[in-house]
């Protein structure tokens, strides 16, 4: 395995000194206020929107269950993800809305925790769940459905201050 230059390896957080993998020490941080929120788009056809729109999607509640699979998911990160440190989220809350437009829904999801590590893979993690719930209940009706654009929108707290997408 090639190693990295020594400046590349100094800028990644979970890789030592020898290139190798390590969960991050925040033992010595301090504990302050942390959001994140990220968003994500699920672009289907007109039809499909308005089935999951009418609430009579074959699996049912689409919305309301990929909200509950998003929160889910969040609490959850530490486990899917190497590395992540379990964290007691404080906030967790999903909004999916359906946009005509698109078509489609868009998801987005706040996260917040009083801790020495962000919340940036929690809001990430529940948007991704989320929008693949959404896919899951209505690929019955439509297999083309597309999962797009999931990003960090916002980060505020810690160390390295706030963060806005497009800064």
């Amino acid at each position: 395995m090639a190693r990295r230059p020594s400046s590349a390896k100094s800028a990644l957080t979970h890789i030592d000194i020898k290139g190798e993998a390590r969960m991050v020490d925040v033992s010595a941080k301090p504990a302050t206020e942390r959001e994140a929120v990220a968003e994500g788009r699920v672009v289907m056809s007109k039809t499909t929107l308005a089935l999951i729109e009418s609430g009579n999607a074959k699996k049912g509640d689409v919305l309301g269950t990929a909200r509950i699979a998003g929160i889910m998911a969040a609490k959850r990160t530490s486990e899917l993800i190497p590395l992540c440190h379990p964290l007691a989220l404080s906030k967790v809350t999903l909004e999916i809305t359906p946009d005509k437009k698109l078509p489609g829904c868009i998801v987005r999801a706040t996260v917040k925790v009083t801790g020495p590590t962000g919340v940036e893979m929690e809001a990430l993690t529940a948007v991704s769940v989320a929008c693949l719930t959404i896919y899951d209940m209505i690929k019955a009706a439509e297999r083309g459905v597309r999962i797009e654009g999931i990003h960090l929108v916002e980060k505020k707290g810690g160390k390295s201050g706030h963060y806005q997408a497009g800064d």
